[in-house]
């Protein structure tokens, strides 16, 4: 089963160039098409404003001329800025073998992505934008959306990229667990990888079960997967394994079976995102 076509978000942010590292390798694996947006704001794609208001009363015409020649001049140089990053993005993905399309677009960016996401089947985005390239604190606003719009699998790219060979699932029983072990084992994108089913908490009968099946799922796809239970809050346990064994990849849901169902993306999904240094594949 291939991908289809991948939509990758850039920024112009130090992302970016994972993002399209990223894209390509996801790209060769599974006979993928690329398409690589920048979206520029309204604000700076307007070639001009109504500035009128902002000009007291007697004030000469020609501060109004100025100041909407000045606006059409950040708007030219927005939309040559945004020319130039696709520019760099394409020639990144050349560069590793996959040809790409480039599409800049004008407005909000998870508008253009809800609209756009009917092409595609996937969403590579990097996990911080460039207003907040080391704000450790924080994810990128953009990619927060993004996760909470869309219904396609969301690829969250870490800074550095990194050929992926080893992954590790994590798996709460809940639903979105269930679809998420479902696509991994019809999908060209990972075959032939380890992989491991990790859950974090008590283990009961049910729990074992429903790995012992997932596992089930996944050899059927032509996986060995290794079922691991640990006790503890999920995002250390799953940070911990990432950590000490040495994972390039976590799979998971952006639902938890457990969590509010409004909040659509859980914390224990936020905090991974946030803090593990390796990519995470999210699915609805």
């Amino acid at each position: 089963m291939s991908t289809g076509t991948l939509i990758a978000l850039v920024d112009g942010s130090k992302y970016s160039e994972s993002v399209c590292h990223y894209a390509a390798w996801i790209a060769k694996r599974t006979d993928a098409t690329v398409k690589i947006y920048h979206v520029l704001g309204r604000r700076e794609g307007a070639a001009s404003q109504n500035l009128s208001g902002a000009i007291e009363l007697g004030a000469r015409s020609h501060i109004l001329e100025e100041l909407s020649e000045l606006d059409a001049q950040r708007a030219k140089l927005a939309q040559a800025q945004g020319r130039a990053i696709l520019e760099d993005a394409r020639a990144i993905v050349e560069a590793d073998g996959v040809n790409v399309e480039t599409r800049l677009r004008q407005g909000d960016l998870v508008e253009t992505v809800l609209a756009k996401e009917d092409t595609g089947d996937l969403i590579v985005i990097g996990k911080r934008g460039e207003a907040a390239d080391f704000a450790k604190l924080h994810l990128g606003s953009n990619l927060e959306r993004v996760v909470r719009s869309c219904r396609k699998p969301v690829f969250v790219a870490n800074r550095e990229f990194k050929p992926v060979s080893k992954v590790l699932i994590a798996f709460d029983g809940g639903q979105s667990a269930l679809k998420t072990v479902d696509y991994l084992s019809r999908n060209r994108l990972l075959a032939g990888m380890p992989v491991t089913l990790a859950f974090a908490g008590v283990e009961t009968p049910e729990i074992r079960k429903a790995l012992e099946n997932a596992r089930d799922t996944l050899a059927a796809g032509g996986f060995s997967a290794d079922i691991v239970i640990e006790n503890g809050r999920p995002e250390a346990v799953l940070g911990k394994l990432v950590e000490e064994q040495q994972y390039d990849l976590v799979v998971m849901g952006a639902y938890g079976h457990s969590r509010i169902r409004s909040l659509i993306i859980g914390s224990t999904t936020t905090e991974m995102v946030r803090t593990c240094k390796v990519p995470i594949l999210l699915m609805r």
